[in-house]
């Protein structure tokens, strides 16, 4: 485990331990407030974050970020976002299970680094992941779990919400639910 953020994002950039490496831009590290009590997770980049490699950065990072700023929430100061692994699968595709277990140990890395007091799942994959391999993301999303000291939620993918627009509302209820056990726990 790497200590300081610098020296695990430098680590991690050099990353050669799976053939996603082959196909990316760019590594997707991060981003965010470092000493966040938030840690949002996705599966992996997509084309739009393997160019410019930052998370979120297309279409369904600007509908994640309409709906954390509807809970005052942002990347700049209260919120990190990481994911299962670090590179761009083919066509978007879903990172097949042993290159998530290549890769999980940057976003272990990650979590030990930051100590969020919440984790927020974006989508099944890391909803199955993170909080257990059972998981359905339509009948449990918006509820909390704990796992090891942390409360865990899953919430929609947004790329989902972008596919099918009559599940935002329920998506905005979990923002509404992340908000107000943030609120417990005092975090800004």
């Amino acid at each position: 485990m790497y200590q300081t953020w610098e020296e695990l994002e430098s680590a991690c950039l050099n990353c050669k331990k799976c053939g996603l490496c082959e196909g990316r831009t760019h590594v997707v590290f991060g981003a965010g407030a470092q000493n966040a009590g938030v840690l949002f997770v996705g599966e992996g980049p997509g084309e739009q974050e393997d160019l410019q490699g930052k998370p979120f950065v297309g279409r369904s990072g600007q509908l994640l970020d309409k709906l954390l700023d509807a809970v005052d929430l942002s990347r700049e100061k209260n919120i990190y976002i990481g994911n299962i692994v670090k590179c761009r699968p083919p066509k978007n595709r879903d990172p097949l299970p042993e290159e998530q277990k290549m890769c999980i140990d940057w976003l272990r890395n990650q979590t030990m680094l930051l100590k969020p007091k919440i984790i927020v799942c974006l989508g099944r994959i890391a909803a199955m992941k993170l909080i257990r391999p059972d998981f359905h993301i339509m009948k449990e999303h918006g509820n909390f779990t704990e796992k090891k000291g942390v409360l865990m939620m899953a919430t929609l993918h947004p790329a989902a919400l972008l596919r099918n627009p009559n599940n935002k509302p329920a998506a905005f209820e979990d923002f509404i639910r992340l908000r107000e056990q943030m609120d417990q726990f005092g975090l800004e």
